[in-house]
């Protein structure tokens, strides 16, 4: 899954009738797992009798969910740590809260590197959020509580969505999987998947309230159906598919999307979903990582480029105009350049319209944190910005292709970062692919969560 920078103002009641409203703010860093997590912070504490705080003020509690998977996570946390500092010598009674993955690695390091941390707390119980506040404001001492293993599934929780016309819903937390590079599943745990029904029953509730888009989330959605088989029958592989084609059943549901499939678990029934079910949206992200099939052996990633490029061109088969997108990582320890190489030419094959790259980031705790032969950062560099202008270029010619095409679009909020500069509005097409588009004639009154139809007439790299 991609990166998501996000922040959610909330305000926090006081604790009785004689006491001020309290204020809060959730800053979100990482994937969709963390933001849709973020979304469930904001839903305890609103329940617990929060409020909104006002734009551009501090708030009195500060909740950071925290991403663990690259270097840069930690110094920005702990460099806005170091910002609230001064805030929080001159305002004891304001609190801040450290949780996510981050929170569940470095436990109580994090009150080792900042001491004047009210609340630490990990991925598996973010719903003791407001009683870890409460002690730790009862008892002026930090309170931090890890659990090892997940307390409660985090879409039992209350929910303030950031949206109310595009929604995550949550299949499953954690991931099997043992990618080399990867801490996540140390962090997260082992895959707990949520029973059919309760997904649909979760995705009902959200079209009965005006959403139009989900996206279903999972470490691994290919895997789904891994923790709710019966021990004495095979697993259902086919589980995925199936909710796919339930989705497409919910009356009202405009727009399906999913994140993140597994390559090596990717199997032909979920294509000829994709393509059969009318609101399974035309766009596929899905990780490869490196286009090497030895250093994708010393990644564990139990795929090689030529099944990774054989599901795309199957997906293309099915779905002609899907766009695929990826994550790749440059740099890997013992990456040669024949390695990088390979690489891009995988990427020349695939064509994604676009990709998530990254420099490989070593992370104590990981077997290629211990590897002998990393990768000079000064290789790693020149490497990237290679990778990075092939695939500028591709995206450029696949986003020039869509010139002169009729895009039915859901306006959405916040994806142009200068639509109010420019008096021009933004959405996101059913392939992903974000669309800026003048908004007509004043008084036609289009509005954020309506869809609308336009022809393209222009491309850029990152949008049309």
């Amino acid at each position: 899954m991609g990166p998501v920078t996000s922040t959610v103002t909330q305000q926090a009641s006081g604790f009785s009738p004689d006491r001020p409203v309290r204020t809060f703010e959730v800053r979100t860093y990482g994937c969709q797992m963390n933001v849709h997590d973020s979304e469930r912070l904001a839903g305890l504490l609103e329940e617990a009798g929060y409020r909104r705080a006002g734009d551009g003020a501090d708030a009195d509690i500060v909740v950071f969910n925290t991403c663990a998977v690259r270097e840069n996570a930690d110094n920005k946390l702990y460099g806005n740590l170091s910002h609230l500092a001064p805030r929080k010598q001159a305002d004891p009674d304001m609190q801040i809260a450290v949780g996510g993955c981050l929170a569940q690695k470095d436990r109580d390091s994090v009150l080792r590197k900042a001491p004047w941390v009210d609340v630490v707390f990990g991925t598996h119980n973010i719903g003791s959020l407001p009683a870890l506040l409460d002690r730790a404001r009862h008892n002026r001492t930090a309170a931090v509580e890890i659990a090892e293993a997940l307390q409660e599934f985090p879409s039992s929780l209350p929910a303030r969505r950031e949206s109310s016309y595009a929604a995550w819903v949550s299949i499953s937390v954690g991931c099997n999987n043992t990618c080399t590079f990867c801490i996540v599943p140390s962090l997260r745990g082992k895959e707990v998947d949520r029973r059919p029904g309760d997904v649909l029953a979760e995705v009902q509730s959200l079209v009965d309230q005006g959403v139009l888009e989900i996206t279903l989330l999972g470490q691994n959605v290919n895997a789904y159906g891994v923790s709710f088989a019966h021990p004495d029958e095979p697993r259902d592989r086919g589980a995925f598919a199936k909710l796919l084609r339930a989705c497409g059943r919910v009356d009202g549901l405009e727009r399906v999307r999913f994140t993140s499939p597994h390559p090596a678990e990717f199997t032909d029934d979920v294509i000829e979903a994709m393509a059969e079910t009318p609101n399974v949206c035309p766009t596929l992200h899905m990780p490869l990582q490196s286009g090497s099939d030895r250093i994708l052996r010393a990644m564990r990633r139990s795929y090689r480029a030529e099944r990774y490029l054989g599901i795309i061109d199957r997906v293309r088969a099915a779905i002609p105009h899907a766009a695929i997108t990826t994550d790749l990582i440059v740099g890997f320890p013992g990456e040669t350049e024949e390695d990088f190489q390979a690489t891009l030419e995988v990427v020349a094959a695939a064509r994604f319209s676009s990709a998530f790259t990254f420099q490989y980031s070593k992370r104590p705790g990981t077997p290629a944190a211990e590897l002998a032969d990393q990768v000079p950062k000064a290789v790693v560099s020149e490497r990237y910005q290679r990778l990075i202008e092939l695939q500028e270029r591709i995206s450029l010619e696949e986003n020039t292709a869509q010139v002169g095409r009729r895009v039915e679009l859901l306006v959405a909020t916040g994806e142009g970062r200068k639509d109010a500069a420019t008096a021009r509005m933004s959405g996101r097409a059913r392939d992903g692919r974000l669309v800026h588009f003048a908004p007509g004639a004043p008084g036609s009154e289009i509005r954020p969560g309506d869809i609308v139809v336009t022809t393209v007439t222009g491309a850029a790299p990152h949008h049309l």
